[in-house]
């Protein structure tokens, strides 16, 4: 993401971009290595997964406390490239995807991974950064569901 190499970025940006990485970077293959367990494969990847998981939703809910406290002192205009972060982010996390990862699994599809994705999105605006809904999908994977409240 551009925003985290440009030094005339503020101090808010750079955190919806951390936001971002931490948030939505790795969304895609959680999926796929939590889908696993469901064809009886990899148990002990999917059981050392969870504490990077739950590692990387700690760095996600500090980078969007910071951001909402920020947000109380700054003027809500200066941080308005916000959103525009967030959808660079999915973009390249559905591109990363469906590019690199083999989607052609039982049950999953590069469209469902791209849904999938976009409901990370929308549950870190809306929870976390306190803003609204930009795709409104549901969570196609039902085996993601306590996953995705717990760390996505």
């Amino acid at each position: 993401m551009l925003i985290c190499s440009c030094s005339s970025c503020s101090f808010a940006e750079r955190l919806v971009a951390f936001a971002c990485v931490e948030g939505l970077f790795f969304s895609g293959r959680n999926v796929l290595i939590n889908s696993l367990p469901k064809r009886a494969l990899m148990p002990g990847l999917t059981f050392s997964n969870e504490p990077i998981s739950r590692d990387k939703g700690l760095h996600r809910d500090f980078a969007c406390l910071l951001y909402r406290l920020l947000i109380i002192y700054v003027i809500l205009s200066s941080v308005a490239n916000g959103s525009s972060n967030v959808h660079e982010a999915v973009e390249i996390e559905i591109e990363f995807v469906c590019d690199a990862l083999c989607c052609a699994l039982i049950g999953m599809n590069a469209t469902l991974m791209s849904q999938y994705i976009k409901f990370v999105t929308d549950h870190l605006l809306v929870v976390s950064l306190g803003s609204q809904k930009k795709y409104n999908v549901e969570n196609p994977f039902d085996w993601m569901e306590f996953i995705s409240l717990q760390y996505v």
